[in-house]
């Protein structure tokens, strides 16, 4: 590609042949390896720019990069609905509806409907104590805009 370049090879052909000797070639390789370093750097960070092009806000995109970032090796990290119940109201008398409201589960305040969470990330208890700002980090980067999650352990 355009931007393989060998800054060694480059170095040593811009030297006349005659003066091709070793001492010169190696101080020669000494001010170019700046330019190597920031080369590679470079290389790196284009590398990293197009994963991040190549991956999006889709379930299975960000359950790959959270187990590529967190948990390459058993990549236990999953991604679930989150909860959207819908509230229950008990009417007063004047408004003539039924009284009774049946069996009743008692949530907290974010897990109602248009409330909580969009989807909850669930990883083991060890990563979220000791990688959970990395987690947030590339969760916020990947979500859409609207999108609110919760991590919770599995």
């Amino acid at each position: 590609m355009w931007y393989d370049v060998d800054f060694d090879k480059l170095g040593k052909e811009r030297v006349a042949a005659f003066l091709r000797k070793p001492l010169l070639l190696a101080f020669l390789k000494s001010i170019v390896m700046q330019l190597v370093n920031l080369h590679y750097q470079w290389k790196q960070k284009r590398l990293l720019d197009w994963y991040k092009i190549e991956h999006t806000g889709q379930v299975c995109k960000m359950r790959k990069v959270l187990n590529d970032a967190v948990d390459p090796v058993e990549r236990r990290i999953y991604i679930g609905d989150g909860n959207a119940f819908p509230r229950k109201y008990i009417y007063t008398g004047a408004e003539k509806k039924p009284v009774f409201l049946g069996k009743m589960f008692i949530y907290r305040n974010s897990e109602y409907l248009n409330t909580g969470a969009d989807f909850i990330v669930f990883a083991p208890q060890a990563l979220i104590n000791t990688r959970i700002n990395e987690q947030n980090a590339l969760i916020t980067f990947f979500k859409l805009a609207s999108k609110r999650y919760q991590i919770r352990p599995i």
